[in-house]
């Protein structure tokens, strides 16, 4: 968690029920776990290596800070969290954060 008691994370999905959107969520909650922030981008393929992958492409100073842990919610469907922080950011929480693989950005829009 940053200093301002932000708790910004991903998140990842399998496609279990077959609806055909795959995609990763980066959050941002604050210190009581109300939700602040929320944006989505597609990725190519589902769960972590998908989520790496896309998240390298879309925003290439973002980087995981922790392991993706997995989870199944009720409904059956498997996810994966994994805490986040901007590597350009001032902020603690990037200390030991792993480079997400993927492709390097071409620096066209």
């Amino acid at each position: 968690m940053s200093a301002e008691g932000r708790h910004t994370f991903l998140t990842c999905y399998a496609d279990t029920h077959g609806y055909g959107w795959h995609h990763v969520d980066l959050f941002v909650h604050d210190a009581q776990g109300n939700e602040l922030n929320w944006v989505h981008w597609q990725t190519e393929q589902d769960g972590p290596d998908g989520a790496d992958a896309a998240t390298a492409r879309v925003e290439p100073t973002l980087r995981r800070t922790t392991e993706w842990e997995r989870g199944v919610s009720a409904d059956g469907s498997e996810y994966w969290l994994a805490d986040a922080a901007w590597a350009d950011g001032a902020d603690s929480a990037t200390a030991g954060a792993q480079h997400l693989p993927g492709p390097a950005p071409s620096g066209t829009g």
